[in-house]
């Protein structure tokens, strides 16, 4: 098979492999001569096209022409620009037939029971810093608790510097590439964790809580709040300056917005009111080592599938993205709703176009409506910056055969499956509903990332066309590829390949019923995705209408 057809109202064709100019291209018995070579991932169109003639793929308005386009003849950034369609808040209510979950109704993961009813895949302590001004104290802390507790990733890179050093003083020549010959292709074991139990001390440094408006050290607060209630935390060693905008008081108040019943240990320590740093400093190690030692004491234990929260994400997103991986994942995101689970689909520049489609699926009026508000909200502080959220590409997204903002987000949508509606969130406020949950944040992949653990995501998959090394540091984060070629070059970064989807060899059902074995085996302690081996912990707030 060269070319695919997504759905049968488009008047597009995406190239499976590269096509030179005069190949022959049967499809559905038609035959198209191609008059231009077509790239992989690139799309050709189905008839002639005239000026502002609309191009149709996943069955949905992705653009306009902007010139004749020859039937067979590729679809370019410069013969289409972005189009979608209008909507409006009219919950149509449609039904929805659920997977069969037969294979998985008695299934369960081993997870951390938290005292809330919540369940965790993991079990992190966090330190968190209310002002930028506090990242210093956290950086040493971080040095000191990381080396220590064996949490501390191997010192590959500073070994093969010391060599190359040893090298420089013995007057050698010490070319990188003769040297890294001689280091192991993968990091050494490090030492032995001291707390078994406990599967990281994660450190959350960011540059906010002071300066900027009002609603951002509230947001701020917030999505801290959210991080510190989140399933996969014990308890949170909080850095204060005693100034700054993100006062302790605002984080209290988030925390009993998510959770009234709140009571994991939060240690606060607050520079302003101490006789020095150092004070500070030794009072929050040694309180916050008693807490992580409270915190092994808990085990995993048996929990029904219907306890995970699935986050689900794409970055560096390709022309295959919306035909394999995302697809799939949204066939695993149904079969977890089906089982009493929740889903959180966020990056709401990527649901550009499909909105209409997201609004008959809302539940209510209601969900419908606020559903609406967020998007038209969004797009006006787009405005307010010369933006648009239909300029959401990115260079590499069009070098890889999305063209126009509607074809990227119709393709990105599908992760979220098919399943109704349920309830829709402003950032960075928390899932408490299972079923769909549609989260507003920016289509930047951490921004999102980091916006999915805020909301408690306890595990989130992640698809990628051309390889991301994003991560979570409370979440952990499994990466799917959209093609087979992704997989074998980045090996390091990828932990599911969809690419046989494209070739035939596995359906998207069947490869959405292997993510969900992958999702309960990370769940369970089993598996540990790649991101995290590689200590991938991006955290980054979103400062609402500056990012895309």
């Amino acid at each position: 098979m060269t070319v695919l057809k997504v759905h049968p109202r488009d008047n597009v064709l995406v190239g499976l492999r590269d096509l030179p100019p005069g190949t022959e291209v049967t499809h559905e018995g038609e035959t198209y001569v191609l008059p231009e070579g077509v790239r992989v991932k690139h799309k050709v169109v189905t008839r002639h096209l005239q000026p502002d003639d609309a191009v149709v793929m996943y069955g949905a308005l992705v653009g306009r022409a902007t010139r004749s386009i020859p039937r067979g003849a590729p679809l370019t950034a410069e013969n289409v620009i972005h189009a979608a369609a209008e909507y409006g808040a009219s919950s149509a209510g449609l039904g929805w037939t659920p997977p069969d979950v037969s294979a998985w109704s008695e299934r369960h993961f081993l997870g951390f029971h938290r005292s809330d009813g919540q369940v965790g895949t993991a079990n992190h302590w966090l330190v968190v810093p209310l002002v930028f001004c506090e990242n210093r104290n956290l950086r040493v802390l971080e040095e000191a608790f990381r080396k220590e507790l064996g949490y501390a990733p191997p010192d590959v890179y500073r070994r093969q510097v010391a060599a190359l050093v040893r090298r420089h003083q013995a007057g050698e020549s010490a070319a990188a590439s003769r040297l890294s010959e001689r280091l192991p292709a993968e990091p050494e074991a490090g030492p032995r964790r001291v707390f078994p139990n406990v599967d990281g001390v994660q450190f959350l440094a960011h540059e906010g809580g002071c300066g900027g408006m009002p609603e951002d050290a509230r947001a701020l607060c917030a999505l801290l709040a959210g991080y510190i209630n989140h399933p996969n935390v014990a308890g949170a060693t909080v850095l204060s300056l005693g100034c700054q905008n993100a006062q302790v008081e605002i984080l209290r108040e988030e925390l009993h917005r998510r959770n009234p019943s709140f009571d994991k240990p939060l240690l606060v320590f607050e520079q302003q009111q101490g006789p020095s740093e150092h004070a500070m400093l030794t009072a929050a190690i040694g309180e916050t080592f008693a807490g992580l030692q409270e915190a092994d004491t808990l085990e995993r234990r048996p929990a029904p599938l219907g306890q995970l929260t699935l986050g689900v994400e794409c970055g560096g997103s390709d022309g295959f993205s919306g035909l394999s991986a995302n697809p799939a994942m949204g066939q695993a995101a149904d079969l977890l709703v089906a089982l009493g689970g929740a889903v959180i689909l966020s990056e709401f520049p990527e649901l550009c176009g499909v909105e209409q489609e997201l609004i008959d699926r809302c539940v209510s009026p209601a969900v419908a409506e606020r559903f609406e508000r967020l998007m038209r909200d969004y797009e006006a502080r787009a405005k307010t910056v010369g933006s648009g959220i239909h300029m959401n590409l990115s260079a590499g997204n069009t070098r890889d055969g999305l063209l126009t903002e509607a074809m990227k987000s119709a393709g990105a949508a599908r992760k979220g499956g098919t399943s109704p509606v349920t309830a829709v969130l402003d950032y960075p406020e928390y899932a408490t509903q299972p079923g769909l949950n549609l989260l507003c944040t920016p289509g930047h992949d951490v921004e999102s990332t980091t916006g999915l653990a805020g909301s408690g995501a306890s595990v989130i998959v992640f698809s990628t066309g051309m390889g991301t090394p994003t991560g979570n540091p409370v979440a952990p984060v499994i990466k799917v590829s959209s093609n087979s070629e992704l997989a074998e070059r980045l090996p390091d970064i990828i932990d599911l390949d969809a690419g046989p989807i494209l070739s035939g060899e596995s359906t998207i059902e069947q490869m959405g019923a292997r993510i969900l074995e992958e999702i309960i085996s990370v769940a369970s302690g089993e598996t540990q995705p790649r991101a995290v081996r590689l200590g991938q912990n991006d955290f980054i707030p979103w400062k609402r209408g500056i990012s895309l």
